[in-house]
Formats: C-alpha cells, structure tokens, sequence
C-alpha cells in the first residue's frame, strides 16, 4: 500500500505521523512511504533518516496526501481540506465532537477517517492510542501551569513545592483519568498541594492505591468543585467524555471567585474545555486572562516535546497502522478496536458518541 506522511501544519505542531523506525517497520513489509519533506524535521528525524529507513522525500504536500492511506497528528486544517478524496483513509486524532466543519467535510468528501482517539480496545475500554499523549498531556499540564504561575508570564508569583516557612502552592485536578493521575504524579513530585476530583468511587479508590495520603481525593459534584476550586493556585481540566464534548464543570462565575493571577490548564480543550471561560489557545499564543485569571487552552501540548511525544506516539499507532497498511479496508471488518475507531466513512457519520453530538450529521 501507498502511505503518506504530510507535514503538520498546526501552529507549532512539531510532531509526525511515522517516526524513520515505523517507517523502516513498513518498508520491510513492502509498503511505499511517501514522506512530505521536513515533516519530521523539528522532531528531530531529517530527510536522510527517512530515506535511509526505505521512504521517498517528495517535496509537495499533496505528493504526500494523494496516497490510499494517510497517516498524521492532528486533524486536517482547512488549507488541506482539498487534499482529503473518496475511498482514501486517514488515520489521525481528530476530536470532532469540538469541529462541525471539519465533521462537514468528511462526510462530504467520502473519505474513511479513523480518529485515534477513539480505538477502544474490547474488555477493558482501554484507549491505547489516546493514551500515550494524556500521559504527556498531563505531566505537561504541571510543567506549564507552573511557568504561568511565575509573575513575570502573568501568575501570582507562586513556586508550586513552597519552600520551608512559606506553604506549597495548591493543584486542583477535575479528572482522576489518565491526565489527572499524571498531572497529580508531577504535582506531588514538586511538593504541591493535590486534590483530584473524579465521578467515579472506584477510580477514586485505585488512586489511593497509588498516592496513598499525598493527595486528597473527593468526589466530583457541583458543590464540591465550588467550595475548592477559588482556593486553587493551578486548576487543571483533565475530563474525558469519549468522543462528546467535555462537560461544564467550572462556570463563568466561579472563575471570577478564583484569586488574581491563578493559572487554569484545561487538558479538555480538544473537546471543548470543561471551564466555561477557556477557549482554544496556540504554542504561539498560549495564554490570555479573563477574570483576573490565566488561561492556558492549547490543543495540540504534546506538540512541544516532539522528539518524546512523536516516539512514544508511535509506539502504540505502529500495530494499527500496519493492520491498515497490510490489509486496507479490510481491517476495520476484523480489528475491532480499529471499529471503534470509525468516525466517518460512505459519506457518513458513524461513531455513536460524534453522532450524540451532531444528531442532524447521523441520518
């Protein structure tokens, strides 16, 4: 099969879709890569390292997208709608339920589009390519939500560990998934104070497994989110709705409570954001303040880490991509997390949790 690496075209996405090892894993199993030039270039993978690895370096972007099955990072911009044709398909995050346009075109264009954020792997409702980058996501979450603390980006000028005579600033995480137990698992390693929410008694329970008394678990209700968040010196969404937009969880006026200068990182922004304030910011443009307050709304995080987030990335989409790559639209019959993977295909919407969210798209 013909396969094709665009280059990413997201503000500051430095990732890429095959690292030169995935590619040479496919070369041997004589598949055609066609790798658009540059495209791993700031993740630190040349031009030479993907030829050396069995690809072809072509020098246009639509030498790369005009292939059976596209492989990327992030969701097609509008600039590459163009590129997008019936019978291809194109394996990327894409987080729809936060994208009517892009929801849209696919349904118009015909092409198969599988969203790695949505292969769900049977008996466990593990998400094996989501994964990867929530653990980067969250661990970032920290790291980032502290630089903004600092009074020179806009924070209140609070060092999360404290320091001996001066109490540690406090993290409060809404999400005791993936994102918020790596967020916590930074958090606690700083010296912050941590406080995770979550909805569910059993998720609440293994973390304790994990964190023992370093950090304080409560159930997640409307009244519990009011009476800690003002007190947060970095308020971290870390909710998860499979393929539906993210919940309100934090209100306008409940912001407006927090003190001047804390920081919110809203993981959840992909999906709409759980904080009623936040909306989708850049690596360029990373933060604003309303209400006092700094947001951070970056979609695309783990694209500041590109060489550790592109391998770690590709070490769980490898196995996927071959089953595509070996066996076309066949595999999606016979994978069944690949399946699940399915948002749109025969000019459909088909994912049930995208079709709750644009119910006018499903017929």
């Amino acid at each position: 099969m013909e396969i094709g690496v665009p280059r990413e075209t997201k503000d500051q996405e430095f990732r890429v879709g095959l690292s030169p090892s995935s590619v040479r894993v496919l070369s041997e199993s004589r598949h055609a890569v066609f790798v658009e030039a540059g495209a791993g270039a700031e993740a630190g993978f040349t031009d030479d390292d993907y030829r050396q690895a069995g690809a072809q370096i072509v020098s246009q972007p639509e030498s790369a997208w005009n292939r059976e099955l596209v492989v990327k990072v992030k969701e097609p911009l509008q600039p590459e709608y163009k590129f997008l044709q019936k019978g291809q398909l194109l394996f990327t995050y894409l987080h729809l339920a936060a994208d009517r346009a892009l929801t849209e075109h696919l349904i118009d264009c015909g092409v198969t589009a599988v969203a790695y954020e949505t292969v769900e792997q049977d008996g466990n409702n593990r998400l094996p390519l989501l994964m990867p980058m929530s653990i980067i996501a969250g661990r970032l979450a920290v790291q980032f939500g502290a630089r903004f603390l600092e009074r020179q980006q806009g924070g209140r000028g609070v060092l999360l560990g404290g320091v001996p005579g001066v109490r540690p600033g406090k993290v409060v995480i809404l999400g005791g998934g993936v994102v918020g137990t790596e967020a916590a698992r930074i958090a606690v390693g700083m010296g912050a104070v941590v406080q995770i929410l979550d909805v569910s008694v059993e998720r609440l329970s293994y973390l304790e497994t994990v964190f023992g008394s370093r950090v304080e678990l409560l159930y997640s209700n409307s009244a519990q989110i009011e009476a800690i968040v003002p007190a947060a010196d970095l308020l971290i969404g870390a909710v998860l709705v499979l393929g539906r937009k993210a919940p309100i969880l934090v209100p306008r006026q409940l912001v407006s409570r927090m003190r001047p200068g804390s920081v919110i990182v809203d993981v959840a922004v992909d999906q709409g954001g759980c904080v009623e304030t936040m909306h989708t910011t850049s690596h360029t443009h990373p933060t604003y303040i309303e209400a006092g307050v700094v947001h951070y709304g970056v979609p695309n995080m783990p694209g500041a880490v590109p060489w550790t987030a592109t391998q770690a990335l590709n070490n769980s989409t490898l196995p996927y991509v071959l089953q595509l790559a070996n066996f076309g639209m066949k595999a999606l019959a016979t994978d069944s997390a690949l399946a699940k993977g399915v948002n749109v295909q025969n000019h459909r919407l088909v994912h049930p949790a995208v079709q709750q969210v644009f119910p006018d798209l499903a017929n």
